[in-house]
């Protein structure tokens, strides 16, 4: 795979892939647990107020749930603790009672890579009991070498700690050899602060093309089940 720059990126080692619009769709669940969670703290629903939060939200997908909702709630720090609290009970509400539906051909897309030789962690900006509730859901319980979640590492996305936690963690000795995957700006710049060498966006969640290009990502593909493909072939920067 092609840096930005031309030069042709180390062997990859890993294969860091961001979960909800990556390689899972979540039908909607986490803007309804922050409906919930943010009417059952008296944000009138059809308020200028509530609409302003929907869109920060949405703003900033990728991003670490807690790490949103305190901002939301920043001149209250207590109901900022609270709203945390409560946006993880009401996803894992809507995880129990409606579940999530993996991307097309995301499993086999991650067992490719392992044969490849990379190894593949799983991210997400969810909370670990979530996240865990998440791989049992989906039977992907070890499918992947790593899971982290922002606690896991210190700061969510768009902060690189996460990345940098899975090549502690892996024991690997150049972030340039991590392939950094994901649906959101906020994925790509997690990427790009980390130092890999290859960074790409995937058109099946939040963003567009053009909105991943536009934060950097060194190529874009339909889906994740197109990653093997570009481990075993060669792919120019995007311009």
């Amino acid at each position: 795979m092609r840096t930005p720059d031309g030069g042709i990126a180390p062997d990859l080692e890993l294969a860091f892939l961001d979960m909800s619009g990556t390689v899972f769709h979540d039908n909607g669940i986490m803007e309804r647990a922050f409906e919930r969670t943010v009417t059952g703290l008296g944000v009138d629903p059809g308020s200028e107020r509530f609409r302003q939060m929907l869109h920060h939200v949405r703003d900033t997908l990728g991003q670490s749930k807690a790490g949103v909702l305190e901002k939301l709630f920043a001149s209250d720090p207590h109901r900022a603790r609270q709203a945390v609290r409560d946006f993880e009970r009401h996803l894992d509400e809507l995880l129990a009672t409606e579940g999530v539906i993996p991307v097309e051909g995301a499993e086999q897309a991650v067992t490719a890579l392992r044969e490849a030789g990379l190894r593949v962690c799983l991210a997400t900006g969810y909370n670990r009991h979530s996240l865990n509730t998440l791989l049992e859901q989906l039977g992907w319980t070890g499918l992947a070498d790593l899971s982290l979640c922002p606690s896991d590492a210190g700061r969510g996305r768009p902060w690189p700690d996460m990345v940098l936690t899975a090549v502690l963690a892996l024991d690997l000795g150049d972030v340039r050899r991590v392939m950094v995957v994901g649906d959101t700006a906020a994925d790509v710049q997690a990427g790009l602060r980390a130092g890999s060498a290859a960074v790409v966006g995937v058109r099946t969640g939040a963003h567009d093309a053009a909105s991943l290009r536009a934060a950097g990502a060194h190529v874009v593909v339909d889906s994740v089940r197109d990653l093997p493909g570009l481990v075993r072939t060669p792919v120019p920067s995007a311009r």
